[in-house]
């Protein structure tokens, strides 16, 4: 089984994908509640992956690369800098706890490996949900009462696209493999 997260502060997005690239699980946890200190956060997260550690046979780890959750001028030095730290965190807890070290791939990369075209301009978030709600029939999308995607929904969107390009790639692994 693949484990593809997107790691942020507030809600990291959590999907796995089954050897026939099914989906199994795929949720938000949400660290996002007021007062939290960045060690609660990492508490929840910890509390979490040990949960999926015992309820899964877990094979290959895929995390979105960090530097491509931000764009240029949107976020400043002290956020940034303290998303990398949690992310870091996070990835060293994915390793100790499942003895593998989790692997980056770039959004745009795994974008890409889905199929997933984003012309400039457009909303990627909105994008990435439509495909993912055409062509991933276990997907749900909750909504707020005005109809847009309920906190969380874009995140279990971007996770469940790093896990599925990372079954993706790891199937390219494989089959180089076998032909050397």
């Amino acid at each position: 089984m693949i484990l593809g997260l997107d790691i942020s502060t507030s809600i990291t997005g959590v999907s796995i994908v089954d050897r026939n690239n099914e989906l199994i699980y795929c949720e938000a946890w949400r660290t996002d509640k007021p007062g939290l200190s960045f060690y609660e956060k990492l508490d929840i997260v910890k509390d979490n992956i040990c949960h999926l550690k015992s309820q899964y046979p877990i094979e290959k780890i895929y995390v979105e690369a960090p530097l491509g959750m931000f764009a240029a001028g949107r976020s400043s030095a002290q956020v940034i800098s303290k998303i990398q730290r949690f992310n870091g965190v996070v990835c060293w807890m994915l390793r100790e706890l499942f003895d593998m070290n989790p692997e980056y791939i770039n959004v745009h990369t795994a974008r890409k490996t889905c199929g997933i075209k984003v012309k400039r301009g457009e909303n990627t978030k909105k994008i990435v949900l439509q495909h993912i709600l055409e062509n991933e029939k276990d997907f749900k999308a909750e909504y707020t009462k005005r109809g847009n995607p309920a906190k969380g929904v874009y995140d279990k969107a971007d996770s469940l696209v790093i896990a599925k390009a990372g079954y993706y790639l790891n199937k390219s692994k494989e089959s180089d493999y076998e032909r050397n």
